[in-house]
């Protein structure tokens, strides 16, 4: 799946972003067709933890955020979901980051988090 993704951050002022609040908007091409959306990224400075929250470009929808925190180099971000009319843990992973790329990973736990199905994989360039 191809497609392009455009970041701006939020809560601007003075011109820098204030607490590191970004919105990621994105349109991907792929078998299943077209696909649209944004993601909002939100820092809890109290907490020292990011929320993640992503918003369905056909329905409108916003899914539960996931919360997490980066370390060495990783995010690991947690949440529920609903899959097939039953609620899953979700897990967002941010691996292999470096300053032009990065891999994201969404996987989905039916037991509480012992097994993870992979539901979504991105490696991602930033285009110059």
């Amino acid at each position: 799946m191809a497609g392009v993704l455009a970041c701006s951050p939020l809560y601007v002022q003075a011109g820098e972003a204030r607490d590191g609040s970004h919105d990621f908007d994105f349109e991907a091409d792929g078998p299943d067709g077209h696909w649209e959306g944004a993601t909002l990224f939100v820092y809890n400075t109290k907490a020292k933890q990011w929320s993640q929250t992503y918003i369905d470009g056909d329905s409108g929808e916003m899914e539960s955020p996931t919360v997490g925190s980066f370390k060495d180099g990783r995010g690991e971000f947690f949440g529920t979901a609903v899959y097939k009319g039953g609620t899953v843990l979700a897990r967002g992973v941010w691996s292999d980051i470096k300053p032009n790329s990065h891999r994201f990973e969404i996987s989905c736990s039916r037991d509480g988090g012992r097994t993870w199905a992979t539901a979504f994989k991105a490696d991602l360039t930033r285009l110059k």
